[in-house]
């Protein structure tokens, strides 16, 4: 295990939160390195860029206020392997409404690495079911 890893990617993951509940579509894109990979809903879906990324936020919008949010928090989160240039994440994360009820709360596994100098989350694979 790399404890300078370790952290970074917990920074990443902290990072891609805190833009994600700004709705900061470019910050939110600059914190995943590329290609990303998500694992949702039973499908793959591959990101190649961070215009592409952005683009695909700013779609979401209306789906997260149609649903009530407001924003997410990561209420577990754990490192289970962790190397040099990449570490893997067990989340748990809550969507909440604007009173700061949880309305859903799932786990997600996310792998951060070390691309080109930067640490950016490259693959999230979440239970990501509708309640």
């Amino acid at each position: 295990m790399s404890a300078e890893a370790e952290q970074a990617a917990i920074q990443a993951v902290h990072d891609f939160i805190e833009t994600f509940n700004a709705q900061d579509h470019e910050r939110h894109a600059a914190t995943l390195n590329y290609p990303h990979v998500r694992l949702a809903a039973g499908r793959f879906t591959q990101t190649d860029s961070a215009e592409q990324f952005a683009e695909l936020s700013r779609q979401g919008e209306a789906r997260l206020a149609a649903e009530g949010w407001h924003h997410t928090i990561v209420s577990n989160l754990e490192v289970v392997h962790s190397g040099e240039d990449k570490v893997h994440l067990a989340l748990t994360n809550d969507r909440c409404d604007a009173n700061g009820q949880v309305y859903h709360r799932f786990d997600t596994l996310w792998i951060a690495t070390l691309v080109d100098g930067k640490w950016g989350i490259q693959f999230r694979s979440s239970f990501l079911h509708a309640k």
